[in-house]
């Protein structure tokens, strides 16, 4: 495609103005998610190394940042490139957890602004690790009971919430 057709055809910004996200996800256990500075190795391998044991499988996209890995874990990689599954090498689980992700963000809540994203992803997060699986059924009504009992004793105020500082005003 020549590049001015190109440039009236592909509008998308690509990397640009998005917000990084690390998410990892134990096989048979729970997603851990968090917002991150960017996607360079230094970032993103401080994140697994926080996340991960040290020894313990890995499993990732071909993603370069992740090059380095196989030292401290036994690192494998797919390259969706070329095939998504290889035996037990792949990342569909954690890539269900996006879909979910991205569902909730584009059409629950619209538009997320990026100062707040880490709120929206906590709760992603809470609502994928407390779903109901085929041994263990759990209802809203459980979700909600589970998140009532955690807020006790926390407050979230205004400030906080908007990030601005509260501005005081005299009556």
């Amino acid at each position: 495609m020549h590049l001015d057709k190109r440039e009236r055809r592909i509008t998308g910004t690509g990397g640009k103005d998005k917000t990084i996200v690390f998410g990892a996800l134990e096989r048979g256990g729970k997603v851990r998610a968090s917002v991150v500075a960017d996607r360079r190795r230094a970032a993103l391998q401080a994140c697994v190394k926080e996340h991960v044991e040290s020894g313990a499988a890995l499993y990732s996209d071909a993603l370069q940042s992740y090059d380095g890995l196989a030292k401290e874990y036994a690192h494998k990689v797919i390259d969706h490139a070329e095939k998504y599954v290889d035996g037990q090498i792949h990342t569909n689980g954690l890539e269900n957890f996006w879909s979910l992700l991205k569902r909730g963000i584009s059409g629950t809540y619209v538009s997320v602004e990026p100062f707040h994203l880490f709120r929206y992803l906590d709760e992603q997060v809470f609502r994928y690790n407390n779903r109901a699986t085929k041994d263990h059924k759990v209802t809203d009504a459980d979700r909600f009971d589970m998140t009532v009992r955690n807020l006790f004793g926390k407050r979230l105020t205004f400030a906080e919430l908007t990030g601005k500082l509260a501005e005081t005003s005299a009556f």
